[in-house]
């Protein structure tokens, strides 16, 4: 069985999040998307998970579909996504890690294991160090490893040169996140056998937001241990996410004027820009500092990495008009209608079928699955740009804008 799965979400109880980030409209909007399974977030979170037992029940070993009661009399669990429970912790070292739970009771004992403000935050920051948060999270059936591995600021490769010093052994999977791909990590030599995951970590529930990073998997059965052998086995078909190059740390740059510089002339100037800013360490230096190879090296075992962008991102950039807009909804709601979700209207939709609805928007696609779109890349601090086709707009149009 192929599912397609984002395992990294925050509740609502989480620092910046949308209070809409609740199981009810999670879990249609997840299917609108494309998604099967969808991480619940914030498992050690009390009020978050009083909140999740009782609007879910366990479908099946370690896996939740929403109750009866509080589904729309027009829906059904056909046209829902269901949940696996998962959290995001940060160590003593501001580094984060994923675990992902087989149940709701081990994840009631871990929650009283752990040292730290359980309820500040739906990400608990504890006084431990990522040893002692693995050893526990083994001890009671999950599996765990470092969420957005490659990030400036909470990352396990901002704190530490290799995972070992981190947790003493290698984790059960590395997530990737928004600011790094498969062509990058696989520099890396101590990587090599370990499977990547890549995930939205999001903070809404709209298919723009949820789903933006998720993974292909091979299970043998939609359960916590088919998911979990999946990954262990490295059963993972494909990962999907953002075009690194996008990110506002992609490259080493200037955090004042955005000048971005390569490595070594980042190095001899000393990480001052003439401008009298701070050249900003950029995640392509973070990475020639751990790698092994200019190129990447690719075990067998390693699926495709694949580009993509939400739909109503490349709808909005190719018309220049808001993601929330009613125009552009009313475009994104005739394709993922017509294509059954928004997955399958992005990599799989004939492009004929994509022109009769929008042939602008169906360039911009087209350029994505050919990798011939133009990106220029971020760094200091600002996001990097996506250049459109010359038959969809002649202009350079920043994503995040």
């Amino acid at each position: 069985m192929i599912i397609n799965a984002d395992l990294h979400i925050h509740g609502r109880y989480s620092i910046a999040t949308s209070k809409n980030m609740i199981p009810s409209v999670m879990a249609p909007q997840a299917k609108l998307k494309g998604l099967d399974l969808v991480a619940t977030g914030d498992a050690l979170h009390q009020k978050w998970m009083a909140l999740v037992e009782e609007t879910t029940e366990e479908s099946s070993d370690g896996i939740f579909s929403l109750k009866d009661s509080v589904r729309d009399q027009e829906s059904s669990e056909n046209n829902e996504s269901k949940f696996i429970l998962t959290t995001e912790v940060e160590d003593i070292k501001r580094v984060h890690h994923l675990i992902i739970f087989p149940s709701i009771e081990s994840a009631k004992i871990i929650r009283s294991k752990m040292k730290g403000n359980m309820e500040a935050d739906g990400r608990p920051r504890v006084r431990m160090n990522g040893k002692e948060i693995m050893e526990i999270a083994h001890e009671y059936g999950c599996i765990i490893g470092p969420a957005h591995a490659f990030t400036p600021w909470t990352s396990i490769y901002k704190e530490y040169d290799s995972i070992k010093d981190c947790y003493g052994k290698m984790p059960d999977f590395l997530e990737l996140g928004l600011s790094a791909d498969s062509e990058m990590a696989d520099t890396i030599e101590e990587l090599q056998n370990i499977p990547f995951l890549t995930n939205s970590d999001a903070h809404s529930p709209w298919p723009h937001r949820l789903g933006r990073e998720f993974n292909e998997l091979e299970i043998s059965k939609l359960t916590f241990e088919g998911v979990r052998d999946a990954i262990l086995n490295k059963n993972i078909k494909a990962n999907y996410g953002f075009d690194p190059r996008l990110g506002k740390y992609h490259l080493t740059a200037c955090s004042k004027c955005y000048t971005q510089y390569s490595i070594e002339d980042a190095i001899e100037m000393k990480m001052r820009c003439p401008c009298g800013g701070k050249i900003k360490k950029g995640v392509d230096y973070r990475i020639h500092e751990l790698s092994k190879w200019k190129k990447p090296h690719h075990p067998m075992h390693r699926p495709p990495y694949i580009h993509i962008l939400p739909l109503a991102e490349i709808i909005s950039i190719t018309h220049g008009k808001g993601v929330t807009t009613v125009f552009v909804q009313k475009i994104w709601k005739e394709m993922v209608t017509k294509f059954n979700n928004e997955i399958t209207a992005l990599i799989h939709a004939p492009m004929k079928d994509l022109k009769i609805i929008d042939p602008k928007v169906a360039d911009v696609i087209k350029a994505f699955r050919n990798k011939t779109l133009q990106i220029k890349s971020g760094g200091g601090g600002e996001y990097g740009e996506i250049i459109l086709p010359a038959e969809s707009q002649n202009s350079t149009l920043n994503l995040f804008m």
